[in-house]
This record gives C-alpha cells, sequence and structure tokens, in this order.
C-alpha cells in the first residue's frame, strides 16, 4: 500500500497498476511467455546525497497532489493522499542516479541559480545555440540528475519543480526465463548486467541489472513485482514451435521448453526446433548445459522427438554467422513444422534481427513451398493473423 500510494502520488504517467501484484518471496503465479516489471532500489548513498544537495529533510511527511485540470480527468489509479515520508517519495518515485534530466529542467534550474555565471551557462543549455553543447555534456554522457545539481551548486530548486521535473523511477521489464510448473514459487530471469564508458571515461551502470546482480541471497530483500502478459502466448503441447532467441532472447524459451519437458512426462507433446546465437561459444553461449540435456536421447530438442537446437557462434570464425543463416541450413525441417502447423516465436534485439528472421522464413517458404516470394508473405501474414507468428523485442 506504501508503494501504490507513493507512486500514485508522481506526476511521471502510469501505464498500469500502482500497487504491486506481489514482493518476490511470497506465492507467485505465472505462465511460460510472461513478462516481470521490477521496481528497482536507488542506491542509499545517492539518496542521502540527493537529500542533502536540495536541502531536503529526510523525515518531513508530503502529499502530492495532481493540479486541479489533471485532477478533473479523474485518475482511477489515484490512491487517497495520505502522506509517505519524503525520503521515501523520492526512493520510489524520482530517478535521481540514472536518468538524465531533459532540457527543460535545465531552463527551470537558471531561474533558481544565484551564481551569475551558472545562471549564463544554464541559459545558454536551455537556448537552442547551446542544443549541442548540452548534448555533449548531458545525453552523452548520461548524466544523472544529482550530477547535474552538484555541477552548479548556487541553485535551490523547490521540491515542487523537483516533484514535477525530475524523470520518473520507471519498473524494468524482463522476460520470465522460466515454468512455474517446474519451479513453483520461483521466477527466474535472464539479465545482461549493463556497464558501459562515456566519452569522458566516466563508467555508467544499470540501475536495475547492478541493483539485481549485487542482492545477497542469504538476507530478505522484499522485490516490488508486477506480472503481465508480454507477445509470446503460452503454447499448447500439441503444436510444433520453431523458436529463434539469439543472445537473451533465449530467455522466454528456457521456460517454454522446461514446460514441454513437463508436458511429456504425462502425454504426447510436438517437436521443438530451437535457434540461439550469441557472439562466442566459450563467453557468450547461455544456459549451454541446459540446451545440451534436453537434446539428449527422449528430449524435447532431440531429433528422435522430431525437434532440434542449432547455435550460430557469429565472432567464432572470419565470417560472421547469424541465427537467420542456421535457420536456412534447417530448410527441410522448418518448412515441415510449418505444414504441419507449427508456430513461430521470435525474441531478442529489436534492431535488424526481426527482419532478418522474416526475410529467411520468407525463403525458406518459398523455397521448399516452391511458391513466389510474395506467396511466402502472404503465408506468413496468415500465420500472424491465425495468433502463430509472435514477436517480443526490445531495445
Amino acid at each position: 500500500m506504501l508503494i501504490e500510494r507513493t507512486r500514485s502520488m508522481s506526476p511521471g504517467k502510469s501505464s498500469g497498476k500502482m500497487r504491486p501484484d506481489c514482493f518476490l518471496n511470497l506465492s507467485i503465479h505465472y505462465d511460460v511467455g510472461d513478462v516481470l516489471e521490477v521496481l528497482p532500489s536507488q542506491d542509499p548513498v545517492a539518496v542521502d546525497a540527493f537529500m542533502k544537495r536540495c536541502n531536503l529533510n529526510p523525515e518531513a511527511y508530503i502529499t502530492v497532489q495532481p493540479s486541479k485540470k489533471e485532477n478533473s480527468m479523474g485518475d482511477t489509479n489515484h490512491a487517497p493522499d495520505i502522506p509517505v515520508k519524503l525520503k521515501t517519495f523520492v526512493e520510489l518515485t524520482m530517478d535521481i542516479a540514472s536518468a538524465s534530466p531533459r532540457r527543460y529542467f535545465f531552463e527551470i534550474m537558471s531561474n533558481f541559480a544565484s551564481a551569475q555565471h551558472e545562471k549564463e551557462r544554464l541559459q545558454y543549455f536551455a537556448s537552442p545555440e547551446g542544443r549541442d553543447d548540452l548534448y555533449q555534456y548531458n545525453q552523452k554522457e548520461r548524466r544523472t540528475v544529482l550530477e547535474v545539481l552538484e555541477d552548479f551548486p548556487s541553485v535551490q530548486m523547490p521540491l515542487e519543480w523537483l516533484v514535477q521535473l525530475i524523470p520518473p523511477l520507471k519498473t524494468r521489464a524482463f522476460s520470465i526465463s522460466s515454468s512455474n510448473s517446474a519451479h513453483p514459487n520461483q521466477v527466474h530471469l535472464t539479465v545482461s548486467v549493463v556497464s558501459w564508458t562515456t566519452p569522458y571515461k566516466r563508467t555508467r551502470k544499470g540501475l536495475c541489472s547492478t541493483w539485481l546482480a549485487g542482492l545477497d541471497p542469504q538476507q530478505r530483500v522484499l522485490i516490488p513485482a508486477w506480472f503481465h502478459k508480454g507477445s509470446l502466448p503460452s503454447p499448447s503441447p500439441s503444436v510444433p514451435l520453431i523458436l529463434i532467441g539469439p543472445g537473451t532472447g533465449c530467455a522466454p524459451f528456457r521456460g517454454f521448453v522446461e514446460e514441454r519437458a513437463l508436458q511429456s512426462k504425462s502425454g504426447p507433446t510436438a517437436p521443438v526446433l530451437f535457434f540461439f546465437g550469441c557472439r562466442n561459444e566459450e563467453n557468450d553461449f547461455l544456459y549451454r548445459d541446459f540446451w545440451l540435456s534436453h537434446l539428449q536421447s527422449g528430449g524435447v530438442l532431440s531429433e528422435d522427438k522430431g525437434g532440434g537446437f542449432y547455435v550460430a557462434f557469429s565472432r567464432d570464425q572470419p565470417q560472421k554467422v547469424y541465427v537467420q543463416h542456421k535457420m536456412r541450413e534447417q530448410s527441410t525441417k522448418i518448412w515441415n513444422l510449418l505444414a504441419g502447423g507449427a508456430a513461430v516465436y521470435i525474441a531478442g534485439s529489436a534492431n535488424k534481427m526481426p527482419s532478418d528472421v522474416l526475410a529467411a522464413l520468407e525463403e525458406i517458404i518459398s523455397l521448399e513451398g516452391g511458391v513466389t516470394k510474395e506467396v511466402a508473405a502472404r503465408w506468413i501474414h496468415a500465420l500472424e493473423k491465425s495468433g502463430k507468428y509472435h514477436v517480443e523485442a526490445w531495445s
């Protein structure tokens, strides 16, 4: 209720429920293909530094109310206006140490700068002439709200402005990597721990992935979480599957394979083809032992079950090899499954991969089915309309 109440006060737009479905140490339920949203915790040191820099009393209690115009629109998510501790509000709603502020933030800051040189610098950043320099200073370096405020120490912004201008703390969405049937009361995630270096050699880390990676399993940590349907619906055990998931795109398909392995113990199941890709076999082969165990005789990916597991290691040879190349090598198998009513599931990076996979499928259907590319494209469109072509891609 505290999370619901606090986040409902935030002026940031919400796309769904404010109250978490659960904390991840309680009973949970989900289907394969579902998505888990996690609200990350912010660094307590950064929160304390922000409170000190902005002269905010962490023990104060506040309520934050929408303007009359917004209130008249009727926000059904809005919880009762019960005061919450200011520090709690900052922790749960204001992204102070990972998100970069917008240009308008600098414009408003200039109005509260008491040092003339800071005021002029901020006004320049907010002007059309200063756009390129602001990009170099702010977006390219991914400066955080806290860092910007510390760079302009004469600025003292009222809390009312900070609440409106600081980017809202957003939940992070992950494809679930497990079957609830195989792991009762557990949810598995495949998380790439984000870290990079800026042009000025600052080390930046992803807020949520770094926080998750640093959790101590021995400590009792409450993780606010929301479950919802993604774009990969849970398939029937009688439907053959063609799964394409390079990199962390393999995450949901680990759950698919776990679920089908359980289903195969109690009755017949349709074949599964899985195409996985990564840069190097030695460093990036996610869940290697898991896939290989299901490739053994009798496993859901095994050839004797009509399945298959094919890996493209893009950087282990002079010429780059991707999942679409492996798909073309197995064109007959893919065609046979498609002709038998298979569903196609694609997950992974949203750059070129989904369109490259689509082009490969069109080629395979054209080649194996003896039809034109236009007819092949219509075949895939028909698959999509019948609920047998699904893509979950992320940037």
